[in-house]
């Protein structure tokens, strides 16, 4: 599982999606989400906007980000 640190301890599920690499742009956030094929801490979640804090696991797939 790879950690991200986020500067202001908190990010949109968007946000980290991108800048953790699992996706490549936004559109592409976007529609995984709405396929729902991401989960936030074992649940799926299909709000790009969704805040996240330190500890939360987000799971696309075989990949895992946890915010730190």
């Amino acid at each position: 599982m790879d950690e991200f640190q986020a500067k202001d301890g908190m990010i949109r599920l968007g946000q980290l999606l991108k800048a953790s690499g699992l996706v490549s742009t936004g559109g592409e956030a976007k529609l995984l989400l709405a396929d729902e094929q991401v989960s936030v801490n074992g649940e799926v979640e299909t709000r790009r906007g969704r805040q996240l804090h330190p500890g939360d696991v987000v799971t696309l797939g075989d990949e895992a980000v946890r915010l730190t």
